[in-house]
């Protein structure tokens, strides 16, 4: 980058006039300076700018493509799995308890809160602690289940650990439960055709 710079150098004051007495002001100039010069150090960091910024763009380029792709993670850290074919991987690890089976999802961890006499385990969910699973253990006279009766009739003697419903009003229900219900209790038979 080259620059211009002009000086104008003159006298304002130059001759006394004798016989007048007063001060004359000579209006010409007695020296011009003209300089051009080149600014090699602006020049120098405008190229040292240029190196720098294409150096951090070829390094982040190398990065992004020497870097592994992988799949986005969505809640829990899991693998978002958008345009790929249905788990087969449920992600639940079976428990084997004393008289019973289940199959506990694994991101749930086990709890030591005991909340019902009788209770043998608890896993509750690690992101939201009213999603949980218990099992308890109650001793009976019964010899099967169809000694309690129909199945509403023993819901009916249990409810207490499913949880009350406390709104009697019009709601528009989510979850697939009907309409002005906010808590349900869903009955599950099993067929045995085993052998």
């Amino acid at each position: 980058m080259a620059s211009t710079q002009c000086f104008l150098y003159h006298h304002a004051l130059t001759s006394r006039a004798s016989s007048i007495q007063r001060l004359v002001v000579n209006t010409k100039p007695n020296q011009v300076f003209c300089k051009a010069q080149k600014q090699a150090t602006q020049e120098e960091d405008d190229a040292s700018i240029v190196s720098r910024r294409l150096a951090l763009t070829v390094l982040i380029g190398a990065a992004a493509v020497g870097s592994k792709v992988s799949r986005a993670d969505a809640a829990y850290g899991e693998s978002a799995n958008v345009f790929g074919k249905p788990k087969t991987n449920t992600d639940f690890l079976p428990y084997n308890g004393d008289g019973f089976k289940l199959s506990v999802p694994s991101k749930w961890n086990p709890s030591k809160e005991v909340e019902y006499t009788g209770q043998v385990l608890r896993y509750e969910d690690n992101f939201d602690s009213t999603s949980n699973v218990v099992v308890t253990v109650t001793p009976t006279d019964k010899k099967s289940i169809t000694d309690y009766g129909s199945p509403e009739e023993f819901l009916s003697k249990v409810d207490y650990l499913l949880g009350k419903q406390a709104f009697f009003g019009e709601t528009q229900a989510e979850g697939g439960f009907d309409p002005n219900a906010v808590a349900t209790a869903n009955i599950f038979r099993e067929f045995n055709t085993c052998c």
